[in-house]
């Protein structure tokens, strides 16, 4: 959506589970929402406080919208929810849409396949902590098979 709330979120996790393995160097993180709204602003406060309580923060992050080039850029491009994969789907070349995936799918033996989006519910904290561990599950996965 609007790059304000999960996927920043996201990247910050996965950024500080990176950074506690030592393997930035291996790395491009990055992220965006799938509309224009928020592009150059900060993420959410609340998602920036809650990530703060992991010792995690967001405040460089700014809000972009995904382009086509990122298709060919990033060599993954994970989604929070169905909703969000769908419309990249929608703009994504039909030769990169093998990069695309759900967030969680990342989890094992998880059922939940969409991140909650925090900016109605609230849920800003089960969100980051949803998110770090998928974030860890997917760096386990992509330091063994690089």
């Amino acid at each position: 959506m609007g790059n304000i709330c999960r996927s920043p979120t996201a990247e910050g996790a996965f950024r500080s589970q990176v950074i506690k393995q030592n393997v930035e160097y291996l790395f491009e993180i990055d992220s965006a929402g799938t509309h224009a709204c928020h592009i150059g602003e900060q993420p959410d406060s609340r998602s920036q406080q809650s990530a703060l309580k992991y010792r995690v923060d967001l405040s460089n992050q700014r809000g972009r919208q995904v382009h086509e080039s990122d298709f060919y850029h990033y060599d993954y491009i994970l989604a929070m929810d169905e909703s969000n994969l769908a419309n990249l789907k929608d703009i994504c070349p039909k030769n990169q849409v093998h990069k695309l995936s759900l967030m969680l799918d990342n989890i094992p033996n998880n059922s939940n396949r969409s991140v909650p989006d925090p900016y109605f519910e609230g849920r800003f904290d089960d969100v980051f902590e949803m998110l770090n561990q998928a974030s860890g599950f997917l760096l386990e996965k992509l330091l063994k098979n690089p």
